[in-house]
């Protein structure tokens, strides 16, 4: 298969770090095809930018030309562009192409570099305005930089104002315990963070970070997973080793960075201070993890053998509400009870304030359901979490996995592992790759769910290291028996060579795929 092609139209930094040459490393990295186009040369060493030179605009006209039949991009990045008149060559190229065929465009507003030498006059920051940020599909300014294109201020009341669908504002040079990022996308929007690291070697981040959202774009992730493999690219290339000149040193992120489970970050709902602490432990869930509508029915799984059993009950058509909430009451009566007597673990689905009043220490919610709580709602469940109730969490996505990291659950349940009828869902299945990677990059045991019709099946789910897999509609269809063998078949299974890249689980939004 051939490689994602990108293009990178920026700065050579003569001196290695920055630019081109970051852009370089970060695309080997993401395993994508870089075409390195320069924009403006510079004298420039580990210290300082001694002289800016940009390329005369027919000359990058002509680098442009020159790729454009046999090496068309999926992606195009920018950094450093030198003038207006640069500018325009790259707005009228991200035009033409995209008569073509759908071309993201992702803005690195390199307007100064971290030295103090500043790349940008009035005239280009209007032309960032009003020509190119109007074209881009993401855009990955640092504080500094979006603060002089929008204006002081509140980067998160701001970000709009700069017309793009997607905003990174990277804050990795900011101080604190961890470096946080500002991510505002179609899908998701919050902080993203992992542990700021003691790295001398920082030389480039911006453009790792930007070449690196770039990739995964042309790899096919929504561009809120795009940020955070960016965010684990970068942070995989900053190292406290010994700089090759009297400067910071180049970051230099490797292909490994992809299974290196601490370079997961966390995405957060609200500015976060410090790093979430771990909670729950590797027995939190175990097993065949049964999944049903009747107390009775739990009841009876808890008789069969199985040790956890989540109970799920829907409103149905045409159920009064009052009806609905005491037989809602009357079947986790029943199932907590049931639990108590075989010393089992009993989950209640998305009514955690009924479980609450009745006893049940254990609940499991949808990612769409926790961001639906009011503040006061929030307050009461992080009230609860810290007098005991135990947290399961649905996650489909890396940034759902990332937001999990954040609110640091008992679990989290990767899905659909298999196509699934039991709910109407847009995410393709994630398949035993993917629970594969969540099972080793998780800080919480993971769970599989969806699909799993067979105990085949639920052998696979085993072999992958899942702490748990669940089982709902094949229930009726096997003995508790066959699907506890079936668990403890594949869990004995000899493990493989690990897991390798995940694979998306959403189509791209229009704002990346249209153009």
């Amino acid at each position: 298969m051939k490689k994602p092609i990108i293009w990178s139209i920026a700065g050579l930094d003569s001196g290695g770090g920055a630019g081109l040459s970051a852009d370089q490393r970060a695309a080997d990295a993401m395993g994508v095809h870089l075409c390195p186009v320069t924009a403006v040369l510079t004298a420039q060493n580990s210290v300082r930018v001694e002289a800016v030179f940009p390329v005369p605009p027919e000359q990058l006209d002509a680098q442009l030309a020159g790729l454009a039949h046999d090496l068309p991009p999926r992606v195009i990045k920018t950094g450093v562009l030198g003038g207006v008149a640069q500018l325009r060559v790259v707005t009228r190229w991200v035009d033409q192409l995209r008569e073509r065929s759908p071309v993201a465009l992702v803005v690195d507003p390199v307007l100064g570099a971290s030295t103090g030498a500043r790349f940008a006059d009035e005239a280009l920051l209007r032309a960032y305005r009003d020509e190119l940020l109007p074209r881009a599909s993401a855009v990955t300014p640092n504080r500094r930089e979006a603060a002089r294109l929008v204006g002081d201020g509140c980067p998160s009341q701001q970000a709009h104002l700069l017309g793009v669908p997607t905003v990174c504002i990277t804050g990795g040079d900011e101080a604190g315990p961890l470096a946080v990022d500002w991510l505002s996308t179609g899908h998701a929007k919050g902080w993203l963070a992992l542990p700021r690291r003691d790295a001398r070697n920082h030389h480039g981040t911006g453009c790792c970070f930007a070449t690196a959202l770039a990739a995964a774009l042309a790899l096919g992730f929504v561009p809120a997973d795009a940020a955070v493999l960016a965010k684990m690219l970068t942070t995989s290339g900053l190292s406290a080793d010994l700089a090759p000149g009297a400067g910071a040193g180049p970051v230099r992120p490797s292909a490994g960075f992809i299974t290196a489970a601490a370079l997961l970050p966390a995405l957060f709902d609200s500015p976060p201070t410090a790093w979430p602490a771990r909670a729950g432990s590797a027995s939190a869930v175990e097993g065949v993890y049964g999944i049903t509508d009747s107390g009775a029915r739990a009841a009876a799984l808890f008789e069969a053998g199985l040790r956890t059993v989540q109970l799920r009950v829907k409103r149905a058509d045409g159920e009064g509400a009052a009806a609905w909430h005491t037989r809602l009451v009357a079947e986790v009566q029943r199932g907590r009870d049931a639990a108590q007597c075989h010393a089992a673990t009993f989950i209640v689905n998305d009514h955690w304030q009924v479980a609450l009043t009745l006893g049940v220490d254990f609940v499991h919610l949808g990612q769409e359901d926790l961001l639906s709580l009011s503040a006061n709602e929030r307050a009461d469940l992080a009230q609860a979490r810290a007098c005991g109730l135990r947290l399961g969490l649905s996650s489909h996505s890396l940034w759902e996995l990332a937001r999990a990291v954040a609110w640091s659950p008992d679990y989290v349940a990767c899905g659909p592992v298999w196509p699934t009828t039991t709910k109407t869902m847009p995410w393709r299945p994630q398949g035993l790759d993917n629970l594969a990677w969540w099972a080793a990059m998780a800080p919480m045991p993971v769970v599989g769910i969806g699909g799993v019709l067979s105990p085949e099946q639920l052998s696979q789910v085993a072999a992958s290291r899942a702490a748990a897999g669940c089982v709902v509609r094949g229930l009726a269809q096997r003995t508790a028996s066959e699907w506890l063998q079936a668990w403890h078949d594949g869990a004995d299974t000899p493990r493989g060579a690990g897991p390798g890249w995940p694979h998306p689980t959403l189509d791209q939004p229009p704002a990346v795929s249209a153009w």
